[in-house]
């Protein structure tokens, strides 16, 4: 199998809190993640080039031959082709900026240590060919692009399992349920896109889906839900209420009712019931949104934006988000009223006020939820969350000293 290195470009920066977890390229986009599409593209084994802290638990593999890959580019068939051409040390470039190089060992070491690529030969990539994730919203907005490229490459030669007669199905052939999935007494309608059903996943009576929607394997779409596209639901994730528009990443919950519409949530994330998310702002006007590597609100160019909620993040019943709202790794939000537009990570409170979420009670939290799954933290996690509490302290301001007066 070919050896797959793909790297985090400087777009990790602005793709936070999500990336505080995870390199780029373990972002969910569609049906697949961006590693887990690159791996079956390329029938190859992926390593990686990310943060330092990051790198035990996602190290890196080098070879004789290695292809090396940014890992925001979402591969296509035209893309994959103009890679598999490269001859090595040749690479593809498009504005000054790598998507991919085929390069030996000894040019790969020069690469990790800074130095400058010895004969290396680029080639400029048409934009056209491009699809890269740049910005969180990114990620819903190429969403439906997504779902349907990797519909084809998942179900291409394949036959659905049969699904029950108790369903309404609009556009059957455009539905793909996957072994061991249960829907009963459901409506799907794929008129407008493929709807992708995992192994074992399960669909409730009287839930409603308008492709393209995918539902990774374990996942659960509850009782009365109405699902819109484009939507991923994540491994082992629950759905219901009112969503449109959202990529769940995994491990995640939003099982009650309550709207949200254009938005990312990150792993092991629980949205409390009749919580709501604004995804349009009353004047219609441009959404900002938080952008970390700017220190300040950003206009996204983009009308309709909801939740951007990283890892381990929680709400009480009844939250309301108000439109373009981000909230770091391991926030707890509750109380009545609008919280701020940005919430840092390791937070606790909301509209009154915020303290901060002791490394301590948030990670024995961590390890209470994950274990309802049969997983824990390990030492590289711990690790992880210690980094991240302590990078991300410059935005929990309540904890700075006050200045004395003179």
């Amino acid at each position: 199998m070919n050896n797959l290195i793909l790297f985090d470009s400087d777009v990790r920066d602005q793709l936070l809190p999500l990336t505080y977890t995870r390199p780029v390229c373990d972002l969910r986009v569609g049906i697949l993640t961006i590693r887990e599409k690159w791996s079956m593209w390329m029938d190859g084994v992926v390593s990686y080039i990310t943060q330092d802290y990051l790198s035990e638990k996602y190290p890196i593999q080098i070879k004789d031959r290695n292809w090396v890959i940014n890992g925001a580019v979402i591969p296509n068939e035209l893309i994959i082709l103009r890679i598999k051409e490269l001859k090595m040390n040749e690479a593809l470039m498009h504005q000054g900026e790598l998507i991919a190089a085929r390069l030996p060992e000894s040019q790969f070491e020069r690469l990790m240590n800074g130095e400058e690529l010895q004969d290396l030969i680029g080639y400029e990539v048409d934009s056209r060919h491009l699809v890269m994730i740049r910005r969180p919203y990114d990620i819903f907005k190429f969403n439906k692009y997504a779902i349907e490229m990797d519909f084809r490459f998942l179900t291409r030669g394949r036959s659905s399992m049969p699904i029950s007669g108790t369903n309404r199905l609009i556009e059957a052939d455009n539905i793909f349920i996957e072994e061991g999935a249960k829907v009963e007494y459901a409506t799907l309608n794929a008129t407008k896109g493929p709807i992708y059903i995992g192994k074992y996943s399960e669909v409730m009576e009287g839930a409603n889906l308008r492709g393209p929607i995918a539902i990774l394997d374990h996942g659960v779409v509850k009782m009365g839900a109405k699902i819109y596209g484009a939507t991923t639901i994540g491994p082992h994730c629950k759905v219901g209420g009112e969503v449109n528009n959202v990529v769940f990443q995994a491990y995640s919950n939003k099982a009650h009712d309550g709207f949200l519409g254009n938005s990312v949530i990150g792993e092991w994330c629980n949205i409390g019931a009749d919580t709501n998310g604004s995804n349009l702002k009353n004047n219609y006007k441009e959404v900002k949104l938080w952008s970390y590597p700017d220190g300040r609100f950003m206009p996204t160019g983009e009308q309709f934006c909801g939740l951007i909620m990283g890892d381990h993040s929680k709400c009480g019943i009844n939250t309301m988000f108000n439109t373009g709202t981000v909230v770091g790794v391991s926030a707890n939000i509750f109380g009545d009223g609008f919280p701020r537009n940005f919430i840092p990570s390791f937070s606790w409170g909301g509209k009154s006020g915020f303290k901060t979420y002791r490394l301590d009670d948030a990670m024995e939290t961590m390890d209470r939820v994950m274990a309802r799954r049969d997983k824990y933290l390990n030492e590289n996690d711990q690790n992880i969350y210690k980094n991240i509490f302590d990078q991300t302290a410059q935005y929990r301001t309540w904890d700075k000293p006050k200045k004395e007066e003179a």
